[in-house]
C-alpha cells in the first residue's frame, strides 16, 4: 500500500473515534498513519485514551502527544483500530508481521469493536499466502516446532516452519518470545488450526484472528470501501 492509500485509509479508520474513548492503537505502518492523524485530532480537541499494542506504537504516541494507559488501568476498551496482512470473506484475518500479534490480540479482545485497515491486495479468498506468524516461547522450543509439525501434519498440510531471524539471531517480541512463521500457502480450516495450534504448550499465541473485527476499511485508488460483519 502507498503511503497515499495509508493515509486515506487511516483517515476513514479514524471517523469511528469518538470522543471520550478508550481506544486500542495498533502497531504497523498503516497503524503509525492513523497514530499520526489521531494526533492532530487530539491537539484539536479530541479527548481519547489510547492503549498501544507495542512499544514502537508506544512510543510514537507518547511523542506526539497522545494520553496512554495500560490495559491493567483500562481493561475494557471501546474500539481497536488496527492493519492485517490478510483478509478473508469471513472478516478472519492474519496478523503478526510485525511481530506483535500477542498484545495484538489481548487488547484486541478487550474491545468491543476492532476496524481494521487494509489495501485490496490484502483481501484473499482463503487466509495463508502470508505466512501465520506462530508466537512461541523459547524454552523447548524444538520441541514446540514437533508439536507444530505433528498438527500440521495431522491435517495434511505441506507447511515449511522458520524462525523469524534464523537461528543465530532471532526476532524477540515485546514480550520476548520468538516468532515462528509457518507457510501454509492455503489455509481451510482456521478454526481447527486456531484450536490445535493453542493446545501445544509452547505455543503462546498465533497470528488468526477469528470472529475480531468488526469493520475492514480497503483502501484503493478508486477509494475507500467499507465491509461489515
Amino acid at each position: 500500500m502507498s503511503r497515499e492509500l495509508k493515509i486515506e485509509a487511516a483517515r476513514a479508520a479514524l471517523e469511528y473515534v469518538k470522543d471520550g474513548m478508550k481506544l486500542g492503537i495498533g502497531t504497523g505502518s498503516t497503524a503509525e498513519e492513523f497514530i499520526r492523524l489521531l494526533a492532530e485530532r487530539v491537539k484539536g480537541g479530541l479527548d481519547i485514551i489510547g492503549v498501544p499494542t507495542s512499544e514502537r506504537s508506544r512510543e510514537l504516541c507518547e511523542e506526539l502527544g497522545i494520553k496512554l494507559a495500560t490495559l491493567e488501568e483500562q481493561p475494557e476498551l471501546d474500539l481497536t483500530i488496527d492493519g492485517a496482512d490478510e483478509v478473508d470473506g469471513e472478516l478472519s484475518l492474519i496478523k503478526g508481521g510485525g511481530g506483535a500479534l500477542l498484545r495484538e490480540k489481548i487488547v484486541a479482545a478487550a474491545s468491543k469493536s476492532m476496524v481494521v485497515i487494509v489495501d485490496r491486495s490484502k483481501m484473499v479468498e482463503t487466509l495463508g499466502a502470508f505466512d501465520l506468524p506462530i508466537e512461541v516461547n523459547e524454552f523447548g522450543l524444538a520441541a514446540t516446532i514437533k508439536a507444530i509439525e505433528n498438527v500440521t501434519g495431522a491435517m495434511e498440510i505441506d507447511c515449511p516452519l522458520s524462525i523469524r531471524g534464523g537461528k543465530n539471531d532471532p526476532f524477540y517480541t515485546d514480550g520476548g518470545h520468538l516468532i515462528i512463521d509457518a507457510k501454509f500457502g492455503r489455509i481451510l480450516d482456521a478454526r481447527t488450526l486456531s484450536r490445535m495450534l493453542l493446545e501445544i504448550p509452547g505455543v503462546v499465541q498465533h497470528g488468526l484472528f477469528i470472529d475480531m473485527a468488526s469493520v475492514i476499511v480497503v483502501a484503493s485508488k478508486d477509494g475507500n470501501e467499507v465491509i461489515t460483519n
